[in-house]
C-alpha cells in the first residue's frame, strides 16, 4: 500500500489518480495511524512551504513522514512536498523548521531574470541516470512545473537533475530510499507516468 499523505493543503486526487494509473495500490492518509504500515509514501504539495509544515504538525504527519523515512522504505515528495524535506524556506520570511532530511534551504527565483512564477514545461537534465525512478526516461525529457521557489541542497551528491530557468537549479533529489521532485510528475503526462511507475516497482 502507497500511503498519500493527506494534509489538506496538497494536489492528492490527481496524485492518487496518476498513482492509481501506475499500478500503485493507493491510500489517503490524513492521520499518522497507517503511516508506518505503508509499503512506500508520497509526500505531495501545491501552495506555502509554511502551510504545508504547519498542517503536517497539526496533523501529527510530520513525525510520522520522518519517521517512516528512517525506515528505508520508498518515499516520494513532489513540488513543496520536495522542498518539505529541507531545513527552511525563505518564502514570506519563514521561520519554519522543515523535515530536515537534507542539509539545504528553498530559495526564490530571481524576479529579474524570469518570470516568477515558473509555470509550464521545462526541459530536465540528468546528473544521475541511474536513479531508479529515471528508468526508462530519457535525459533532456521535459516535466511540467509550477513553482516560485527551489532547493538548494548543499550535498551535491543528491542531486539528481538539473533544471534551466533563469537558474541552473536542482530539480530532484535521490539518497537511499528517498526520492523528491521539483516538478509534477503526475502532470506530466508520459513522462511523468513512467518515473511514478518506476516508484510504484520499488515497493
Amino acid at each position: 500500500m502507497i500511503a498519500l499523505l493527506d494534509y489538506g493543503a496538497g494536489n492528492v486526487r490527481s496524485v492518487q489518480k496518476a498513482l492509481i494509473a501506475a499500478g500503485g495500490d493507493v491510500q489517503l492518509v490524513p492521520s499518522p495511524e497507517l503511516v508506518m504500515q505503508a509499503d512506500a509514501v508520497v509526500l505531495p504539495g501545491v501552495g506555502a512551504f509554511d502551510d504545508c509544515i504547519n498542517a503536517m504538525q497539526r496533523l501529527e504527519l510530520f513525525g510520522a513522514a520522518h519517521e517512516f523515512i528512517s525506515t528505508g522504505k520508498p518515499f516520494l515528495g513532489i513540488c513543496v512536498g520536495y522542498q518539505a524535506l529541507f531545513e527552511n524556506s525563505e518564502e514570506f520570511n519563514s521561520s519554519t523548521a522543515g523535515l530536515g532530511i537534507f542539509e539545504g534551504s528553498v530559495v526564490r527565483f530571481p524576479d529579474a531574470d524570469v518570470k516568477v512564477p515558473q509555470i509550464g514545461w521545462n526541459e530536465v537534465n540528468f546528473t544521475q541516470p541511474d536513479c531508479p525512478i529515471l528508468k526508462g526516461i530519457e535525459s533532456g525529457s521535459h516535466f511540467y512545473f509550477v513553482h516560485s521557489y527551489y532547493p538548494q541542497p548543499k550535498d551535491e551528491s543528491i542531486v539528481t537533475t538539473r533544471t534551466e530557468y533563469g537558474v541552473n537549479f536542482t530539480s530532484a533529489i535521490w539518497r537511499e530510499n528517498v526520492f523528491a521532485t521539483q516538478f509534477h510528475p503526475e502532470k506530466s503526462q508520459k513522462t511523468g507516468l513512467q518515473l511514478l511507475t518506476n516508484f510504484v516497482n520499488l515497493i
